[in-house]
């Protein structure tokens, strides 16, 4: 990594590792606001950290290690995956989930078809390279995308689509660039089709299954502190993955979904849990940016300048339009949804790590592909990623905001078989002005104290709830969930949400 003899790691190093990682950390976290104002989404700034660090920078550090860097790559996309998946939505993700699975299976081939047409015929790159590029760049990043839209409040449809494409393209995408770089172009296509479906099968199974095991124990089982939930989570989660990939089937779609199962399961202590997922997602992706950019040797990126726009400008004016009028046909999505997804396709950190994938088999040109991919997601995301929010609403999506769902943090009582729930009123809920009796909780559950502006005190039937108070309820464990349904009800619906349902239809109670 560095020049010199290696020498041995002492105490004296790692203090000097420690400060180097504590202040690239800190400044990580200083470019995630300055990113947020400017629309640009951090990973740049985390790349330009690594670049800054490199061979050509200050730091002066030599490190031209792929194969680490495609370990390490692997380690911090499955806890990526594993965090977005703990943050969908099941209710989002339903609707859109036949759309998505076309854009992450059908679109992807359209997408790698266009762009290795280019590729070959533009620039003139022999066809295993050009198919490596096309399969390279058609994955989707979720982390670019909503890192610029995450202040836009969107159609479900649409960020359930674009989410979901992000977390399944993913496993597709694997596949084809580990079959184009060890075999080149494959004799028998129906062969490679098979794989793939075989390999998204058996991740499919394995993440669902393991998901669903590990909600259920962690629902039966009282951990006896709550800090061990966030853990026994995120451990659950990455064994999806390493089974999956054990079992020879998709680890990357196992985790996903095995995250996705978790996050929609009521577990105890979520809040802690998401934001334990949350800081370890960051991390995650601030080392892999960072590795990424300190692997990136400027003064050799000239040469792939023109070859990195041509392909970026096929594939996000002609490609990714392509894929997802194709897709979306048979869906009848508005012309208006259709457009926004199609200049969402943001790449980020998965196609510079895929990247590195021929580099490590040997592939002739491996570095000139490496170098055409990262040039082009710098590009494009300085592109497309500050005018994502503009085309929202230009094209008048996400103008109409919807009522913040409740924060609910649930902790066991298992001695006295009941749930003390702690719910967060944010702005924008409809419990704002509602009273306590006209919550309407199931019998076996009440509202026991309301803390409002750091006072708490035992509520009256007539007290009106606030933005910004948090209540706690105590729930008997038969009518725990039905409780939680009851206060996510009025949350959206307000205080006559028993007559119009969540969503406002008709129903009874």
């Amino acid at each position: 990594m560095s020049q010199g003899r290696e020498r041995p790691l002492t105490v004296h190093h790692l203090n000097q590792l420690l400060l180097v990682c504590s202040i690239v950390l800190l400044v990580a976290v200083a470019a995630v606001r300055i990113s947020s104002r400017s629309g640009l989404p951090s990973l740049l700034v985390y790349l330009g950290i690594g670049i800054a660090m490199g061979q050509d920078g200050i730091g002066d550090i030599h490190f031209d290690n792929a194969e680490l860097t495609q370990v390490i790559g692997y380690a911090a996309l499955v806890v990526i995956l594993a965090e977005g998946g703990l943050g969908t939505k099941w209710s989002d993700i339903r609707p859109a989930l036949p759309a998505a699975s076309a854009l992450a299976l059908a679109g992807v081939a359209v997408s790698v078809g266009v762009t290795a047409s280019a590729a070959h015929f533009l620039i003139g790159l022999e066809w295993r390279q050009a198919l490596i590029i096309g399969a390279v760049v058609s994955s989707t990043d979720a982390a670019a995308v909503f890192s610029v839209l995450r202040k836009i409040p969107l159609p479900a449809r649409v960020t359930g689509t674009l989410e979901a494409e992000s977390g399944f393209n993913d496993a597709p995408v694997v596949i084809l660039v580990v079959a184009f770089s060890t075999a080149g172009p494959v004799e028998h296509w129906y062969v490679l089709i098979g794989e793939i479906a075989l390999e998204l099968v058996i991740g499919a199974a394995i993440g669902l299954a393991v998901g669903w095991l590990g909600a259920w124990a962690l629902r039966h089982v009282a951990l006896p502190a709550s800090g061990l939930y966030p853990i026994a989570v995120m451990a659950i989660a990455v064994a999806a993955y390493a089974v999956g990939a054990i079992a020879h089937g998709s680890g990357f779609l196992a985790v996903y979904l095995a995250s996705m199962v978790l996050g929609n399961a009521r577990l105890p202590h979520w809040p802690a849990t998401r934001g334990f997922a949350e800081g370890l997602g960051w991390i995650a992706q601030i080392g892999m940016f960072v590795l990424l950019g300190l692997l990136v040797t400027p003064h050799e990126l000239g040469d792939g300048i023109v070859p990195a726009l041509v392909i970026g400008l096929v594939l996000t004016a002609v490609a990714r339009p392509l894929s997802v009028v194709v897709c979306l046909l048979p869906f009848r999505v508005p012309w208006q949804e259709q457009t926004l997804m199609s200049w969402a396709g943001l790449r980020g950190a998965v196609p510079i790590i895929l990247a590195t994938i021929p580099m490590v088999e040997g592939v002739e040109a491996s570095r000139e592909i490496f170098n055409i991919v990262f040039i082009l997601v710098v590009v494009y995301t300085l592109v497309q990623g500050p005018t994502l929010p503009w085309l929202a609403r230009k094209l008048h999506l996400g103008e109409d905001s919807e009522a913040a769902d409740l924060g609910i943090e649930s902790a066991p009582l298992e001695r006295l078989r009941g749930h003390l729930l702690s719910v967060v009123i944010p702005d924008g809920s409809r419990m704002h002005g509602v009273e306590v009796a006209e919550l309407r909780l199931p019998a076996g559950s009440a509202v026991t104290l309301v803390v409002r502006e750091g006072k708490s005190f035992v509520p009256l039937p007539t007290t009106a709830l606030r933005r910004g108070d948090e209540l706690l309820v105590v729930a008997t464990d038969p009518v725990r969930d039905a409780a939680e349904r009851r206060l996510r009800a009025v949350g959206r619906g307000g205080k006559l949400a028993g007559w119009l349902g969540a969503n406002g239809a008709q129903t009874g109670r």
